[in-house]
């Protein structure tokens, strides 16, 4: 009986053993298409549109930095002579005015160097006033000899001598003259030296740092140690590194926006002032220095600092604004998508700004109208349909310090 079987399948058509894999991978092949198109095509039960709304905001575009606070104007106030600090009379944070005494330095040496330089000067003047007394006794013999001569009452020899004398006197006057101006001029530097002894402030400012204590003895002969640094922070530089690809996008004069790592939220207005040819390179990174004046009349930007910056490319207040996401650009001109009453439907739009999120809507869309900005899955749970919930870019208060 199994033999009769076996004869019997052996028998079929070679085709009946081909159709039967291939009607299944058609099979399958069926019911991927069907799949594929109930994922794409299916209604709002499984895909629904992420629908947000067009609001007025402020938006812009920008370069983004950090950056670091130091005065604009500053001195180190250093010493010129050596000696013992004999008193400072001001403190770290004092505010102080130009020409106020600072510190002292003990002045012995120099006052008693000035008295010898005076007395040394004096003496000298007197010796000038006796040699031109005898000037004058020399020339009243000379004018006598020369009459006595005229009379032959005198030899050539004594007139010759008496002429000699005056001009040998006249001589020594003439250097007793220049020592006097070389004593003069020395004793002026001794009392500029005794006066290096009272330090004064050459700016206005406040005291940043005092680097000395009362007591202290300073060596000022090779190079004048510094006793204090005064800081003008009226006025500040804001010194910020930017990358040599977004400097091309920087130029003098754009608007800067900055906030200090304390007050994040607190937003002050400068303009870019220059950017310095040098860069620095750091890991082979090439980054360029930028610096932008502050005023800071309230004094609550300190030194050393660290900012977060935005130079201002280009910027809108109080326009309407669409998420990007609900754009679309073509060659002939962009659109958003909006819902109709039962499929989006499109409106072509006028653009103005462009960021990274959001649009500038010029015409097209009035405030408060629906856009499609995606579609969500309503499998996941997410609430299929969202009014008004967008939220345009914070962007800072408005321009001013």
């Amino acid at each position: 009986m199994s033999d009769g079987r076996s004869a019997a399948l052996s028998m079929r058509p070679k085709w009946q053993w081909i159709f039967r894999p291939v009607a299944l991978f058609l099979l399958l092949l069926i019911l991927i298409s069907l799949a594929a198109w109930y994922w794409l095509f299916s209604d709002s039960d499984d895909q629904a549109w992420l629908i947000q709304r067009a609001k007025t905001g402020s938006i812009e575009n920008h370069v983004a930095s950090t950056g670091t606070l130091e005065p604009k104007n500053y001195v180190d106030v250093g010493a010129q002579v050596s000696g013992q600090v004999k008193a400072i009379y001001v403190e770290e944070g004092d505010v102080v005015t130009k020409g106020q005494l600072l510190a002292e330095i003990d002045a012995s040496v120099f006052e008693t160097k000035v008295a010898n330089a005076e007395a040394s000067l004096e003496n000298k003047r007197a010796g000038l006033q006796q040699q031109l007394a005898e000037l004058e006794l020399q020339e009243l013999r000379l004018k006598r000899n020369e009459g006595l001569y005229q009379h032959q009452a005198i030899s050539e020899d004594a007139l010759v001598e008496s002429r000699t004398g005056v001009k040998i006197l006249k001589a020594k006057i003439e250097a007793s003259r220049a020592q006097i101006k070389a004593d003069e001029a020395s004793l002026a530097g001794d009392k500029v030296s005794l006066g290096y002894t009272s330090l004064f402030a050459p700016i206005a400012g406040t005291v940043a740092s005092i680097a000395v204590r009362e007591g202290q003895t300073l060596n000022a002969t090779n190079s004048a140690p510094v006793v204090m640094k005064i800081s003008d922070v009226s006025v500040m530089t804001l010194r910020v590194e930017v990358s040599e690809a977004d400097i091309p996008k920087l130029e003098p004069g754009m608007d800067v926006r900055f906030a200090t790592l304390g007050q994040p939220d607190h937003y002050r207005w400068s303009t870019l002032k220059k950017i310095l040819p040098t860069p620095n390179v750091v890991n082979d990174v090439v980054l360029y220095q930028v610096l932008v004046d502050v005023e800071n009349t309230d004094h609550a930007l300190m030194e050393a600092m660290s900012t977060q910056v935005f130079f201002i490319q280009e910027a809108a207040h109080d326009v309407l604004l669409v998420p990007l996401a609900a754009v679309r650009r073509t060659p002939r001109g962009a659109f958003v998508r909006v819902p109709g009453a039962n499929e989006e439907e499109r409106v072509a739009v006028e653009l103005g700004i462009v960021s990274r999120t959001h649009a500038q809507i010029l015409s097209g869309l009035e405030e408060g109208d629906d856009v499609i900005a995606g579609s969500i899955n309503a499998a996941t749970g997410e609430q299929a349909r969202t009014f008004g919930n967008t939220s345009t870019p914070r962007i800072g208060g408005r321009r001013g310090f």
